[in-house]
């Protein structure tokens, strides 16, 4: 049974009485394609039915393509004497999964149950698309141009993103991006974001012997490679999320004055989430105030076993992984510059590579660093004409907005900004509680029907 729920009396309602079992289904077949950016075969499925969706809405479509990467399905709607272009993005692609994590049937088998539709991308980002496309049938009158881009290769860390932005520049040439992506407030209230962190990630392997050892026979004797790592993790990062590497804050800039205005007016949702986590001290007191800041993640540590595989055994390496959240004005390059530093201040020799038994014999502390560089934060101011447009529009739709700065996650849209200077503002319609890139993926069908009216306010609104 779907969830029954009352929209605004606008012209999207009438549209959805008449056609809701027809929309529901185009989106299930949608979600039914397997569409993990590394399957080239279903994403090209997934690219084939979204440009004859776009087609069927008399949208102009194309594929942008670029060696080795899925195509961007692009489409275009002009808008009699429209002034400006506006161009909405959202992927198509989705993460990897493993189908007997799920409860709630399979990934690639959509399922209706409890108000919700249970699949990968459900959520994250095929909703998105799909609430988009059913804003223009249900009547839509644009008064700008509308430019539709959907990428494949989101979940991958959009590695072509950049390479197809600069090929087609002309072609998008646009006034604003409005992302389509992620959650909406965590107490349930529409979002608007201006900004999403940056992102870096390092592994950090130290070594111990050249072969595992008995730890009665070689114990206080050998290096540890386990307790190696933990002291140099400790002296990055203090049970606070306080970054100890010197220099590490110095390019960090402070929020402004209004956006220290938008974060006061933030609904409280710490006690909230404390309850849901079982969390009894959070790390920070504000959780917005600590999205304004860079953040280091320790994601993940390796070296021998636990439980009852765990062996009396000193290991021969240990390995750490690691994220790092940004923010602007600070870069990839610097970051991993700072904690190269620091690392080597720590008293280790680095490399790239395993290191061999000459290298091994010449250094007491040897820490081999393999970096996966990211991307910059960005930001668009919340005082900008079209960020205020966007609130207002939002705020008519649904009674209520909230801006947020910026995401804790990450998302290129430095690369948006970067290749037309427009303005780039996250306009999301996701449940908070939708279990993004995990098992049971899913998306409120109440949430869904929301998101035609946000985007049919958006699309006829905009540029009155």
């Amino acid at each position: 049974m779907l969830l029954a729920i009352t929209l605004a009396a606008t012209l999207t309602s009438g549209h959805r009485a008449a056609h809701e079992a027809e929309i529901l289904t185009e989106f299930t077949r949608f979600l039914a394609i397997p569409n993990v950016a590394s399957d080239t075969p279903n994403i090209e499925r997934n690219a084939a039915m979204l440009s004859e969706m776009l087609k069927h809405r008399g949208v102009a479509t194309q594929l942008l393509r670029v060696e080795g990467a899925p195509p961007v399905v692009f489409g275009a709607l002009d808008a009699p004497g429209a002034k400006k272009t506006i161009t909405f993005y959202a992927h198509y692609d989705g993460q990897p999964t493993v189908a007997s994590d799920w409860t709630n049937g399979e990934p690639w088998t959509p399922v209706v149950r409890d108000g919700r539709i249970w699949a990968r991308s459900a959520s994250d980002d095929k909703a998105a698309i799909v609430t988009m496309l059913v804003a223009l049938d249900a009547g839509s009158k644009p008064k700008v141009n509308l430019r539709f881009f959907f990428e494949g290769e989101e979940e991958a860390g959009s590695p072509h993103l950049q390479q197809i932005l600069e090929k087609y520049a002309a072609l998008l040439k646009t006034d604003a991006w409005m992302l389509c992506d992620g959650p909406v407030h965590q107490t349930g209230r529409k979002q608007i974001f201006y900004g999403a962190r940056g992102v870096s990630d390092v592994e950090i392997t130290v070594y111990g012997p050249a072969r595992p050892l008995h730890s009665g026979h070689y114990g206080n004797w050998v290096p540890n490679p386990i307790v190696l790592l933990t002291h140099l993790l400790d002296s990055m990062r203090d049970e606070r999320g306080k970054i100890l590497v010197a220099g590490f804050y110095d390019d960090v800039a402070p929020p402004t004055d209004e956006e220290k205005r938008a974060i006061a007016a933030l609904p409280p949702v710490e006690e909230q989430l404390r309850a849901e986590l079982g969390i009894a001290v959070p790390e920070g007191k504000n959780l917005n105030e600590q999205l304004m800041l860079p953040a280091l993640n320790l994601r993940g540590i390796a070296s021998g076993s636990v439980g009852a595989k765990a062996s009396n055994t000193i290991q021969r390496d240990a390995t750490a992984s690691i994220d790092f959240r940004l923010v602007p004005n600070q870069t990839p390059e610097r970051v991993r510059d700072r904690i190269e530093a620091h690392v080597a201040a720590q008293g280790f020799h680095i490399v790239r590579d395993t290191p061999d038994m000459p290298t091994r014999l010449a250094h007491a502390k040897i820490a081999k660093l393999t970096w996966h560089l990211g991307y910059p934060a960005s930001r668009t101011p919340l005082d900008a004409p079209l960020s205020r447009e966007v609130a207002d529009i939002v705020r008519e739709t649904f009674g209520d907005v909230v801006r947020l700065p910026t995401l804790g996650g990450s998302i290129p849209m430095y690369l948006f900004h970067d290749a037309s200077g427009a303005p780039v503002i996250g306009v999301p319609i996701a449940n908070y509680d939708n279990n993004q890139h995990a098992p049971n993926e899913n998306m409120r069908i109440d949430y869904f029907w929301d998101g035609v009216e946000l985007f049919a306010a958006l699309f006829s609104k905009l540029g009155r």
